[in-house]
């Protein structure tokens, strides 16, 4: 068994109770995704399947130093993902600005709209389910499809908000089309190698909310590993303010 739980530089992840571990995934979005700028007010944040709360974790240390406004909403459908991340919200230096609630963002009524919205959403499809059923929840897309989460981001974000999300590279065309269903403009795509010579594995992806500003879409590659170490150069400055 591993840990139960993983320590960063300025907060601690307890994930024992929930289905899906801290991951590479998550700290890959949490550090990856971009910022939002709102001019003075509070910046309004939503992590979507939170787990254990690692990714508003994250933010909320970056929102800081940042020295920006902030309140992030986290939700999970998993009561135990929710209980685990509230307790981890509550022991770390934000609580005041972090919540976390069981809900589906299918179900979720908010009325002011979010600057930025962040994902790492369940993404098997069509494979074997892990008998372990909340697991498996986490796992797969049968809870929360990919036309669901881009149809109900676009509902839930301001009108210049951004959706950031780390998805399995075979999901990269039909998100593409369901952004351009719901009118969400792809900003940056940045495609995870494990290292290099290898093909790509996972893509991150912003996009926009209708905006006014033309901003031309940025494609990068990005290699967790490099030829004598399991963290490439690149990896360690992206989480440098994370990893202990």
């Amino acid at each position: 068994m591993g840990s139960p739980y993983f320590r960063f530089k300025r907060f601690t992840v307890w994930h024992d109770r929930c289905a899906m571990k801290v991951g590479t995934d998550g700290v890959l979005l949490g550090a990856w995704c971009e910022l939002p700028r709102v001019n003075n007010k509070c910046v309004r944040v939503l992590d979507i399947g939170t787990g254990s709360g690692l990714i508003a974790l994250m933010l909320a240390q970056r929102l800081e130093q940042d020295r920006q406004q902030f309140k992030i909403y986290a939700i999970d459908i998993e009561q135990n993902a929710v209980e685990q991340s509230n307790i981890n919200f509550e022991q770390s230096p934000w609580a005041l600005y972090l919540s976390a609630q069981e809900s589906s963002v299918q179900k979720l009524v908010d009325n002011e709209g979010f600057d930025l919205i962040v994902s790492n959403p369940p993404y098997f499809q069509n494979s074997l389910k892990n008998p372990d059923r909340s697991r498996a929840t986490a796992r797969h897309t049968d809870t929360l499809t990919y036309t669901e989460l881009l149809a109900h981001s676009k509902r839930l974000l301001k009108n210049d908000g951004t959706l950031s999300l780390i998805l399995p590279l075979e999901a990269e065309t039909e998100i593409l089309e369901l952004a351009k269903t719901n009118k969400l403009t792809p900003i940056h795509i940045t495609y995870v190698h494990a290292k290099e010579g290898k093909p790509a594995k996972r893509i991150l992806i912003s996009m926009k909310s209708t905006s006014l500003e033309y901003r031309e879409l940025i494609i990068s590659h990005f290699y967790i590993e490099s030829a004598t170490s399991p963290r490439s150069e690149e990896y360690k400055e992206l989480t440098k303010d994370f990893y202990l």
